[in-house]
């Protein structure tokens, strides 16, 4: 189930097709991750909805230093990504009855790991008194995330038949895009009732991302039902090495790496949709909003689409909208409001019509038993990419100014789509990949 092919992928042993008529069941721990990312995203988005105010007007951070901090913040998951899917797919030994685990049960320690790890540093925040400090707290937090991400993905593909995985994912993303509604309301209500009460908003979220620790603990399970998938051979070799000498995995790590190379984080799309359009300080923690409500609208739709139409072109396209939310704000249209609710749906879109698809197809082209370290491998890839991005643009608005920033990487997403719609074009020796 490549980027190119997903719908000509068989079906699994472990599941059972669903009857002519009738929509497929999701899987009980795709829903109760889903409801763990629901309310973590409550207290993620919670900070990520006020930080870049924070940091330029309470802390007054310049454009270069919150480049860099805002790399750490998406960059600090780079090494630990890959040691987490790495750990995760390590035999985890035997539960209480005696059965083997096949490293399953793994997955969900290490993911909980990563998940407290994050948890802990919401109260650190209320202590970050110097760039530096906070610099440290926001890298382990986002090493958290690094670390828990691949075994959560990992779970739910090991959980789903391959034909409906993009589905499955959909359905995750958008319960996680519930959280992502709610926390930037939730921050914003605090805000307007404590006018720069931001160590309140820090506060709450504190006390939400306990209890999403708390879930994932009692909720969800150590071992998913209905494992499927393994029929992939993996080279012999390093673990690392075997992996990238799969031909589907190595395109899609390159795409992955260079699209993220090319592709602002939500912070500095927030900001430059602020200052380019002229909103109200007052509104920006409401920005993430749109961009939240047209992923969750479209998450299950478009992850159907792609499993029935063919994931390459739904993730082509959800690029291709991203790229016109950068035109919007480079040309800077008359109408500030709506224009910026236009921009905030382009990128909602962007989100909903890649993130599920490429998991989906990184889980396609790896074998089960290397779900984990397969996944956790096209995010660090990722991860560098958006790394180097922020610093990129971080120094381009230091020196010649926000507009001159912004059409650098409208350029290079345009051109790197260009490239990724090539790399990831289905061809004779592909079509046996995708199966």
């Amino acid at each position: 189930m490549y980027l190119a092919d997903s719908r000509h992928t068989p079906a699994s042993d472990a599941a059972p097709a669903p009857r002519p008529g009738r929509p497929a069941r999701i899987a009980t721990t795709v829903l109760a991750l889903g409801t763990v990312s629901l309310v973590t995203d409550v207290s993620s988005e919670m900070v990520t909805a006020v930080l870049p105010l924070y940091l330029v007007t309470a802390m007054a951070v310049s454009p270069l230093g919150f480049g860099v901090l805002d790399g750490v913040y998406n960059g600090a998951t780079v090494v630990v990504r890959l040691l987490g899917g790495l750990l995760a797919d390590r035999p985890g030994g035997h539960d209480a009855h005696g059965h083997g685990t096949d490293g399953h049960g793994r997955h969900k320690a290490v993911a909980a790991a990563g998940y407290g790890l994050s948890a802990l540093c919401k109260p650190a925040l209320l202590l970050a008194r110097t760039t530096p400090v906070l610099g440290l707290v926001l890298a382990v937090d986002r090493a958290g995330k690094g670390l828990r991400t691949a075994p959560r993905d990992a779970l739910i593909s090991l959980s789903t038949p391959p034909e409906r995985r993009a589905r499955a994912f959909g359905v995750h993303r958008a319960m996680d895009t519930v959280g992502a509604l709610a926390g930037p309301l939730l921050a914003f209500l605090i805000l307007r009732a404590a006018p720069g009460g931001y160590h309140a908003v820090f506060t709450v979220s504190s006390c939400v991302a306990a209890l999403g620790v708390l879930v994932l603990v009692l909720c969800v399970p150590a071992r998913p039902g209905g494992t499927v998938g393994g029929a992939l051979p993996l080279p012999a070799g390093r673990p690392v090495a075997r992996l990238l000498r799969l031909p589907g995995l190595r395109r899609v790590c390159l795409c992955a790496a260079l699209l993220g190379l090319a592709t602002l984080s939500d912070s500095f799309v927030y900001l430059f949709a602020q200052r380019r359009l002229g909103l109200p300080a007052g509104w920006f923690p409401l920005l993430p909003l749109g961009t939240a409500a047209a992923y969750l609208l479209l998450a299950v739709p478009l992850g159907a689409a792609g499993d029935r139409y063919g994931r390459r072109r739904v993730f082509v396209l959800g690029h291709l909208a991203l790229l016109s939310g950068y035109a919007l704000l480079l040309l800077r249209p008359a109408g500030g409001l709506p224009v910026a609710a236009a921009v905030l749906t382009l990128h909602g879109v962007f989100y909903a019509a890649t993130d599920g698809m490429l998991a989906a197809a990184t889980a396609a082209v790896v074998p089960a038993s290397r779900q984990g370290a397969g996944l956790a491998l096209v995010g660090t890839g990722q991860a560098a990419g958006r790394f180097g991005c922020s610093l990129a643009v971080g120094v381009l608005w230091a020196r010649w100014g926000d507009g001159a920033a912004l059409a650098a990487m409208t350029a290079a997403l345009a051109g790197a789509v260009a490239v990724a719609a090539s790399v990831l074009r289905p061809g004779p020796a592909r079509g046996k990949e995708a199966a």
